[in-house]
């Protein structure tokens, strides 16, 4: 064992993560030097390497999934196959293509004494990632990070123990044979505690960006002294208006409940006006053969009360619900008010639909829903930064300070004013 690595590991069993996080900090110092045309060679040259180890990333994939029940809403999330390696080598070229977010001008004022004072993006440094059951993450947070110039810290879950362990060998192993300073990746232990180190290295770490559940977010918020961006939970909600045709609301509830259940961006209830419920068989059909549970309130249980399979009352705590699973609930209203007062009552502020042609409804669906994505007949599955056309994303935030919605490049980067002159002095 190499000396370097004998020393973290003694580290490692004195929970003392100090030395890991100032080989990050070290090497967020050298990011910011590299070319562009380095930069982006170096994503391409990952990308090509995760399809030439999709073999290996997968017989890690595999120990882990043999640790966890197949009907724990986390396993397709956890869940890696060839496609899916593919499409996150397709993203990490993509985010190589986008143009760099460091070194742009914002801002540029002239003083009336001559001094010139620019507004200029530069990365925030070292950026600390927690999350639980998506090694997807590993690869799409190294990609937007190193294209922003920071050091990225990983504090992935037990359930991806071997996955994340793989990924991130694959990545360090990477930059190693590029020259690059590997410890721009670092994947910290799954113990609890190495969490608390992050939470804690207010000088070390300049921003905390968890993903995961409402649990784990709250937590991290809580405990945290270092700045935190949230990602949070994704309660989504479509609306059929009065207005809106039947055909639309069919596919875009089937696509956003069904596309991948286990996902933030996943339809949880279904909001309909009353004089709709007659269409509801007919919408929620397609529904059946995938064997979606319903989970309906008297209106529309009666609506389908021998109509659909897979039926249940609902009951108070069957709405604002993360379901994450083939299971939704449904809620009639009279208005677009109620429908407003419902969804923003019950929503998480991630995305919410309407299905409607009256223009007036939409625009005031989408003036008062207070939600970081808001949809006019459109599913709301497409809340993803690849989606968006972000290359990939770090996040969805919840909430409005600095990041709101699929976080990409622009949001993990801060800016500095630099103020240039001649001499000036000030009285």
């Amino acid at each position: 064992m190499l000396c370097r690595e004998k020393v973290l590991l003694l580290c490692l069993i004195m929970n003392d993560y100090k030395p890991i996080f100032d080989r990050a900090r070290a090497a967020s110092r050298e990011l910011p030097a590299l070319t562009i045309e380095q930069v982006d060679k170096a994503l391409m040259f990952v990308a090509d390497s995760i399809e030439e180890n999709i073999p290996a990333l997968l017989k890690a994939n595999e120990k882990d999934l043999e640790r966890m029940d197949p009907l724990d809403s986390k396993y397709d999330r956890l869940q890696l196959t060839e496609q899916r390696l593919r499409d996150i080598a397709a993203d990490m070229r993509s985010v190589a293509s986008l143009p760099s977010p460091l070194g742009q001008t914002l801002r540029e004022i002239k003083r009336p004494n001559g001094m010139k004072i620019r507004k200029v993006t530069v990365p925030f440094g070292v950026i600390g990632v927690i999350y639980e059951a998506r090694p997807n993450v590993t690869f799409d947070v190294f990609s937007l990070c190193f294209k922003a110039g920071s050091a990225v810290l990983l504090k992935g879950g037990s359930d991806a123990r071997d996955t994340n362990a793989c990924a991130a060998h694959l990545l360090r192993s990477c930059m190693k044979k590029l020259g690059v300073n590997p410890d721009a990746v670092q994947l910290l232990p799954v113990e609890h505690d190495s969490t608390q180190a992050m939470l804690e290295a207010v000088d070390d770490v300049d921003l905390i960006i968890p993903r995961g559940s409402k649990g784990l977010i709250d937590f991290v918020r809580k405990n945290s002294i270092v700045p935190v961006i949230e990602t949070g939970a994704g309660v989504c909600h479509t609306y059929l208006h009065q207005s809106g045709l039947k055909d639309i609301a069919r596919n875009l509830v089937f696509n956003a409940k069904t596309r991948r259940p286990s996902v933030c961006n996943t339809l949880d209830t279904l909001v309909i006006d009353r004089v709709r419920l007659a269409d509801l068989p007919e919408i929620c059909e397609p529904l059946k053969e995938k064997g979606v549970v319903i989970f309906a309130d008297a209106p529309s249980y009666a609506a389908l009360e021998g109509k659909y399979p897979f039926l249940e009352r609902a009951g108070d705590e069957d709405f604002g619900r993360e379901w994450l699973s083939l299971k939704m609930s449904i809620k009639t209203v009279d208005s677009l008010k109620d429908a407003i007062e419902f969804i923003t009552a019950k929503g998480s502020r991630h995305s919410e639909c309407i299905v409607a042609e009256d223009e007036g409804a939409a625009e005031r669906f989408t003036r008062d829903i207070d939600a970081a994505c808001v949809y006019v007949n459109v599913s709301t599955a497409f809340t993803d930064g690849g989606q968006f056309g972000f290359g990939a994303e770090i996040g969805i935030s919840t909430q409005k300070l600095h990041a709101r919605g699929p976080m990409a490049l622009p949001e993990i980067t801060t800016y500095k004013y630099i103020i240039t002159g001649n001499g000036q002095t000030r009285k």
